[in-house]
């Protein structure tokens, strides 16, 4: 049940957090986000209109399909128009892609939850971790996470504020730390993720689109990724622990299943070893089903694509549930399956409100992509500054901030780069710069400024898991808290770039900055 605890912030002359409170006054004297959204999709149904009757229409490569398009605005507000807005609506909803990763995963992490186990490992966690890294393990930890896609977003983030809580922290900065290295820090990582594959293959198809013999690989941009895990890492506990936290100020602790931080009993302690044997045998398991090359998982490519576009979510469920089972199982917080199914239950009532919010926030993001204004939006910021004449570094930094403002209205980072590609690639290249820099630099604008869009698909879900520590919480709310994060990563990952080109290290293997 969620509470209204929100302390009052602290009163602090500092201009920047000036200017974050006013961000926040600004957008919480804004409708309830559903009301948003609505006002939102009726907005787009206006403009698709105007710009449709005005003629206006791009012409571009996408690289993601390889089909030359010429792509115009399309109206909502005619026969054809209103046919989609109501034979849409529910495909909409029930194709939202965040919609049932959210509620598959929440069914495990409901076990895991109700039974116990998490509240139990967490108590474990907050006695035996030093404090001060706290902080930097969310951070990282979120990082990490794009290895496996969107599932941080569903486990993370809620952990995050969980985790804080336990530790007598304000739960919204640790959902923030979690939110910021999950989103903010997509494409860094330490390991080779989904990313970088999509990605090198729009930059490819670019390439042959614009008849340039060269070809990229998954790990062009490696070497780079590697040390923006660690700048990231640091910069978000950074802006957490300076910035964020001390901005939202003391959270005024109820005693409820989070906050219980006495010493774990001798029946948790063997729910515990249960739960971490089951964990351990499922893990191997699944280590049977993945990892040989002729494994049962592995398409008849031998890759593990389809695997982690569709069955990660169902096995993220498993790693919850089994060991949530196991632990309620020898502990005695599950006696029948009736126990089982009403915890799983519970967690399902708990995201009614994300229910909601989320089919209205659908509608408008399938609205915003039907017209195209998205994509005409993209193409004209692209010719523009193709037709500038910046040179160099100026035009890298201009691309930047370019790509990190398109960002904040088409949010996936395949579709923004199937039609960005086709144009910067071939200009940068004819400048000297590799494909693979450009690309670098694309990433780094593409993760940046996820974490202050709504039109990002889990941001609705975000508010919902910090609405249950704070009821009151609105977009303003979470924009002003994740800004810092956004603002800062930006300029941050702009200057280690900037050190990156003037140094002339490799961004990967076999892949340098200039041709």
């Amino acid at each position: 049940m969620s509470v209204n605890t929100h302390a009052k912030k602290k009163k602090k002359s500092n201009p920047f957090n000036c200017f974050l409170n006013g961000v926040e006054r600004v957008g919480n004297k804004l409708p309830h986000p559903v009301t948003i959204f609505i006002l939102l999709s009726l907005l787009i149904i206006i403009i698709s209109e105007i710009v449709y009757k005005s003629g206006i229409h791009v012409n571009f490569y996408d690289a993601k399909t390889g089909t030359k398009q010429t792509i115009q605005a399309v109206s909502l507000l005619n026969a054809k128009g209103l046919q989609y807005i109501i034979n849409s609506a529910t495909t909409n909803f029930t194709s939202f892609a965040p919609l049932g990763t959210v509620l598959v995963a929440m069914l495990g992490v409901g076990v895991a939850d109700g039974t116990g186990l998490l509240t139990t490992a967490i108590k474990k966690l907050v006695q035996s971790t030093p404090k001060r890294l706290v902080t930097a393990v969310v951070v990282f930890a979120g990082i990490m996470s794009n290895v496996a896609s969107d599932a941080g977003y569903v486990v993370l983030i809620p952990l995050g504020a969980m985790i804080f809580y336990s530790f007598g922290r304000h739960p919204i900065a640790g959902l923030a730390a979690a939110f910021a290295g999950v989103s903010g820090g997509f494409s860094a990582n330490l390991l080779i993720g989904s990313t970088d594959p999509l990605l090198a293959g729009i930059t490819n198809e670019a390439l042959t689109a614009g008849g340039i013999d060269y070809s990229i690989l998954p790990t062009s941009n490696y070497y780079f990724m590697v040390a923006s895990t660690f700048l990231l890492t640091i910069l978000g506990t950074l802006i957490t622990e300076k910035i964020v936290e001390p901005r939202l100020g003391e959270y005024k602790k109820i005693k409820d299943e989070h906050n219980d931080i006495e010493q774990t009993t001798e029946k948790e302690k063997k729910g515990l070893r249960a739960a971490g044997i089951a964990l351990l045998f499922f893990i191997i398991i699944m280590g049977i089903m993945i990892v040989p090359q002729n494994a049962i998982l592995r398409g008849e490519d031998g890759t593990l694509d389809e695997f982690m576009h569709n069955g990660l979510i169902f096995v993220i469920l498993l790693f919850f549930m089994i060991p949530g089972l196991a632990y309620g199982i020898v502990s005695g917080t599950i006696k029948s399956d009736k126990d089982v199914v009403n915890v799983m239950g519970k967690a399902m009532s708990s995201m009614g409100g994300y229910l909601v919010l989320v089919f209205f926030a659908a509608q408008f993001i399938n609205y915003f992509s039907y017209t195209n204004l998205g994509t005409i939006l993209a193409v004209s910021g692209a010719d523009f500054l193709k037709n500038i004449g910046f040179t160099g570094l100026p035009l890298i930094i201009a691309f930047i901030l370019l790509a990190a403002f398109i960002n904040l209205f088409i949010g996936s980072a395949s579709a923004k780069w199937g039609i960005m590609a086709p144009v910067f690639i071939p200009m940068l290249y004819n400048l000297g710069f590799t494909p693979e820099f450009t690309q670098l630099a694309y990433r780094i604008a593409d993760s940046s400024t996820n974490i202050i869009s709504p039109l990002m698909s889990y941001f609705a879900m975000v508010i919902v898991f910090a609405q249950k520590y704070d009821d009151n919480m609105k977009i303003g709310t979470l924009i002003s808290t994740m800004l810092p994060y956004s603002i800062l990563y930006l300029i941050c990952w702009s200057i280690l770039l900037i050190i990156w080109y003037i140094l002339g290290l490799p961004i990967g293997p076999g892949a340098s900055i200039w041709l």
